[in-house]
């Protein structure tokens, strides 16, 4: 099924099903964990106590209690509170993680992670991504997997602020599971079954909000802008098609949607980093600054490695990977940017 046709990702809406099961949401609250003690992490955490759910936060770092969330160091805590665990630790340690929490997890388990990342293939130096999806069901017993997208700010969720989420998964009843989960006055969560589309879009968009920061403060202006990432997306797109995502989702919120919202996203990280580069500043220094990690630094190339690999052209994502991220000077970057890529069509 394509994610046209699914609740919400797509540019119809929320169907009557979805409709639906956020009304369940609110009449059945549940137990949560959730593992990762860093913003993201906190955000959901918070959002879930607000939906009236008893959770339960997984942290190795100390004062990051919220209102209602209970914290704990005991990933065996973590398995026995709840059989819904959201995921939201860094994508260079998943896999330890994963093989951690999964000494604890049975069948009865469902994971949703909420990483925007992809990891180099476990077959080797061949190219290939895979995605934070794949490295759970490979070091964890649990089949029932998902992933959070869309254009939430963790800032805003944090606040408590009107935020909209995508949860992807193959499983119904994991949708249901994490709209229980997240869904409240102030939040809302759409569902599509393309989790392979939503963990690359997630993933993708990333790359892209580092080009629109960059772009922003090097003086471009909104049509070009509006140019670049339109563009931007349909060449993600069809970079996540060639791994067999669907095309369509990548046109919907966990896409579109969240990359357009980057515009006015001033506390995004990607944004963020993207402006400093374009003021010349440091690399490594601004990563401090923002103190928060930004999946695409090292994302960038390994995306535009599998690109040329599976032959699709990627002019923006390789701009990012060799001339954003390496600092190269900013006015032959926007050159690159807003101008170059312009054949084949709109």
């Amino acid at each position: 099924m394509s994610a046209a046709k699914t609740n919400g990702s797509g540019d119809s809406g929320a169907s009557k099903a979805t409709e639906k099961t956020e009304k369940t949401a609110k009449a059945e609250k549940i137990s949560v964990s959730v593992v990762g003690g860093g913003a993201w992490g906190r955000a959901l955490a918070l959002a879930s106590a607000n939906a009236g759910n008893d959770v339960l936060l997984y942290t190795r770092r100390s004062g990051v209690a919220e209102d209602g969330v209970r914290v704990t160091a005991s990933l065996a805590d973590v398995a026995a509170h709840a059989h819904l665990i959201l995921l939201t630790v860094p994508s260079p340690v998943v896999a330890e993680m994963a093989r951690e929490l999964g000494e604890h997890l049975d069948g009865r388990h469902a994971i949703v992670h909420g990483v925007r990342g992809l990891v180099p293939s476990a077959r080797g130096d061949d190219g290939d991504l895979g995605t934070i999806a794949s490295v759970l069901r490979a070091e964890t017993p649990v089949r029932r997997l998902g992933a959070l997208g869309g254009p939430a700010l963790t800032e805003e969720l944090h606040a408590g602020a009107p935020s909209v989420l995508v949860v992807a998964s193959r499983y119904p009843e994991v949708i249901a599971a994490t709209q229980r989960a997240l869904a409240n006055s102030a939040v809302r969560v759409y569902s599509t079954d393309d989790l392979l589309g939503l963990e690359w879009a997630s993933a993708l968009t990333g790359l892209l909000a580092v080009a629109v920061g960059f772009a922003k403060g090097s003086g471009a202006g909104a049509g070009l802008v509006s140019a670049f990432m339109t563009r931007g997306i349909h060449e993600c797109a069809r970079i996540a098609a060639a791994a067999g995502a669907e095309e369509r989702t990548f046109l919907g919120l966990a896409g579109f949607g969240d990359l357009f919202a980057s515009i006015g996203e001033e506390a995004r990280p990607e944004i963020r980093l993207g402006e400093a580069l374009a003021r010349g500043e440091d690399l490594d220094a601004t990563l401090a600054t923002l103190g928060q990690r930004v999946e695409a630094v090292e994302l960038a190339p390994l995306v535009s490695a599998f690109a040329e690999r599976r032959r699709v052209k990627a002019p923006i994502v390789t701009t990012i990977a060799s001339g954003i991220l390496a600092r190269k000077p900013a006015d032959d970057l926007i050159r690159a940017l807003m101008v170059e890529p312009v054949g084949g069509g709109a």
